[in-house]
């Protein structure tokens, strides 16, 4: 069963062991990202592996709180105090990005690596005009003159949909609808062609519509252009529409890494299947209480043993275990890669 309307995006699917002859553009190593607060350590990204490739569209979905932002953040080096990197590796293209000085981050950011953040506002300075900051993010990295950059910039907006990009280029954020404002920074995070695209939930507070228009936006650059993305959303429809693989996380680890068709025809991980079930399709709902998934993620500042899940979920067939025994990676008959100790790929055994 669809969960959304459908959006023209093709459908493809990316295996989990990557594709044959092709070197991943992004690889993830065991990322772990911790913040040392008065109250404790919060493990906001524990031991996070995964790789990405050109032109693959990339899902990281989860609750609030599930360490999606912060594992965004780490991947660009913008992990904000008292957080910081503690293990792990991240390379681009064979680059070790894990240690770089801020000189040599900043020489990545913006160039290899572009950045679509969720609050188009709070991402734009209200302060300057969109020209002044879109000839900053070309000029940081490309030696080329004013003039030249203005025009540059004037292309990308005018692919991205804005229109008469020659006269717009000289407002101010304000001047710019929501959608607009999106559809600056995503021409922004493209402007030095870069191999990756981190968008962090970019369609927070756009309507439906404008939604459905920047999502074809990011599927049609992707294409395109050739860039891989990573989605980092909560939003279900979203993933089914636009990615073709999906990293599900949970108390700051993957629990089921697969191909979206996958996950959404056979979900292995009871919270993959929890979060499905949470999904509304207009067409079948009925009045009543909105489906939830019970309880509260785990306090992240506490590292128990057992499963973090273990107190919300379903199963219950091994209580001692679940709740002693952290469960490890396995990889499935169907190709899924999943946390748990009771997963299964067959449709309403233990998912």
């Amino acid at each position: 069963m669809s969960h959304t309307n459908a959006l023209p995006f093709p459908s493809r699917s990316i295996a989990s062991d990557g594709i044959p002859g092709q070197a991943p553009v992004l690889s993830v190593k065991g990322l772990t990202t911790n913040f040392d607060t008065s109250s404790g350590t919060v493990h906001a990204v524990r031991d996070v592996s995964f790789d990405l490739y050109k032109r693959q569209r990339l899902a990281i979905v989860g609750e609030s709180g599930s360490g999606k932002s912060a594992l965004a953040m780490s991947l660009v080096g913008l992990v904000p105090p008292p957080g910081r990197i503690v293990g792990g590796s991240v390379k681009l293209h064979g680059t070790e990005l894990v240690g770089l000085d801020d000189a040599g981050i900043s020489k990545i950011r913006g160039r290899d690596i572009g950045l679509v953040f969720q609050d188009p506002m709070a991402a734009l300075d209200p302060l300057k005009t969109i020209g002044t900051q879109f000839v900053e993010t070309i000029r940081v990295h490309q030696d080329v003159a004013v003039k030249v950059a203005r025009r540059m910039a004037c292309e990308l907006l005018a692919e991205v949909g804005v229109n008469d990009p020659e006269r717009r280029i000289a407002d101010y954020p304000h001047q710019y609808s929501g959608g607009m404002r999106q559809r600056v920074l995503i021409a922004m995070a493209i402007a030095n062609d870069p191999a990756v695209v981190i968008a962090d939930e970019p369609t927070t507070a756009l309507d439906v519509t404008t939604q459905a228009q920047v999502l074809d936006l990011l599927a049609k650059i992707c294409d395109e252009r050739g860039n891989a993305l990573v989605m980092i959303t909560h939003n279900l429809g979203i993933v089914e529409e636009l990615c073709d693989s999906v990293n599900v996380m949970y108390a700051g680890r993957f629990v089921e890494s697969s191909s979206t068709r996958s996950l959404f025809g056979t979900p292995a991980h009871p919270y993959s299947k929890a979060l499905l079930d949470c999904v509304i399709d207009p067409a079948t709902a009925k009045r009543g209480a909105l489906p939830a998934i019970p309880g509260s993620p785990p306090d992240l500042s506490v590292d128990e043993p057992g499963c973090p899940f273990v107190s919300r979920c379903p199963i219950g067939r091994d209580e001692l275990r679940c709740a002693t025994e952290r469960p490890e990676s396995r990889t499935l008959a169907g190709g899924a890669v999943v946390r748990c100790h009771f997963a299964s790929d067959t449709p309403g055994d233990a998912a």
